[in-house]
């Protein structure tokens, strides 16, 4: 059982900066693979960004790559998400989710936090 606690969203205008955490539960994070998802208004949950348990295999979805760094903690039980450049398209409630398997695919990961709120105002 893995239990996830998103952090660190708000509103920004475009342009800026924020950094998400998220923090797992459980003996075994370093075991997991890690991905963030986001969801827009009236839109369906996307995939953003994915690493590996080592942390040695990376995937960003094409609309972040370049500006989005996803990196894990394992000492500290979290996984983060830097967001720069951010454009009012990144508003959305983002999500990390949590599975053994390494995968870019919403119906992979099993477990899942209860998403924080980004706003980017132009």
């Amino acid at each position: 059982q893995v239990t996830l606690v998103e952090s660190g969203g708000g509103l920004v205008q475009a342009g800026g900066s924020l950094r998400l955490s998220c923090a797992a539960s459980g003996r075994t994070f370093s075991a997991y693979s890690m991905g963030w998802f986001r969801q827009a208004p009236g839109k369906e949950r996307e995939f953003v960004a994915a690493i590996i348990w080592s942390g040695f295999s990376i995937h960003y979805a094409d609309s972040v790559k370049g500006r989005f760094t996803i990196s894990r903690d394992n000492a500290k039980n979290t996984v983060y998400l830097e967001m720069n450049s951010l454009k009012p398209e990144d508003t959305a409630v983002y999500y990390c989710a949590a599975d053994r398997t390494y995968s870019v695919l919403i119906k992979d990961y099993r477990y899942w936090g209860q998403g924080t709120q980004v706003t980017v105002s132009s």
